[in-house]
């Protein structure tokens, strides 16, 4: 805002008139403000939608370019240290999770939207300490909040196990070995494979993942859809 102070002489008078003459500059107009920048991979800042707790959660953590490729040994003991640390939680549970060159996906049970954040907030902080001390490191980690995206049918909660467990084929990580299953995730920890002649690494330490407990992980699923192939190649996204 700008202000013209203009003086007035009164006829007749020896007194002087003030008379403020306003200005307006900027101000709400269309188009104003700095410009938002953002990038494709980076989630929507919006208000999360209410979280029933008999709704499992497929979340997704990016990494920083400066981290590196997280399909390390170091990493992983590192990743394995932080849900250890999140595992004595009664209402936040990490059912899934695997480790993927660039990104973390986990599939999470959580009694309440609020729970979801409190368990998800110190994972994350529990990893990027892990994960630093690994690497000899320090600073931020993860590139932005976690991404999160409720799972609410039996069809869905297939896609996402098959996308999660499976999801090293989609990336192509499983070129040049003869495993059938991700060592970089919790995949040798489920029992629901439609064969169980498959091929684990013999030095595994598996992820501590804690068993699910929402009907949809634990039985409702496979009501309705057939077990997991442990070469099912995920498409781009689940439905």
């Amino acid at each position: 805002m700008y202000a013209q102070i203009k003086m007035k002489r009164k006829g007749g008078g020896g007194g002087a008139q003030t008379e403020i003459d306003f200005r307006m500059w900027g101000g709400l107009r269309a188009g104003a403000g700095r410009k938002r920048v953002r990038r494709k991979s980076d989630p929507s800042h919006r208000t999360r939608d209410a979280h029933p707790g008999w709704h499992p959660v497929h979340v997704v953590l990016r990494t920083l370019p400066s981290v590196g490729r997280l399909r390390r040994r170091a990493i992983y003991k590192a990743i394995r240290k932080a849900i250890a640390k999140t595992w004595g939680r009664v209402e936040y549970r990490i059912v899934h999770i695997s480790i993927q060159h660039n990104h973390l996906h986990l599939l999470v049970e959580a009694s309440s939207k609020e729970t979801l954040a409190l368990g998800m907030q110190s994972f994350a902080t529990c990893a990027a300490k892990a994960i630093n001390a690994a690497l000899g490191c320090a600073g931020k980690v993860f590139a932005h909040r976690y991404h999160a995206t409720p799972v609410r049918s039996p069809r869905q909660t297939r896609n996402a196990l098959a996308y999660i467990l499976c999801n090293w084929r989609h990336h192509n990580e499983d070129r040049g070995t003869r495993v059938h299953l991700d060592k970089f995730s919790s995949a040798v920890s489920f029992d629901r494979w439609s064969t169980g002649g498959y091929l684990v690494p013999h030095d595994h330490d598996p992820l501590p993942v804690r068993p699910a407990e929402t009907w949809l992980l634990r039985i409702g699923w496979s009501l309705h859809h057939p077990p997991l192939n442990p070469f099912e190649v995920p498409g781009p996204e689940h439905e």
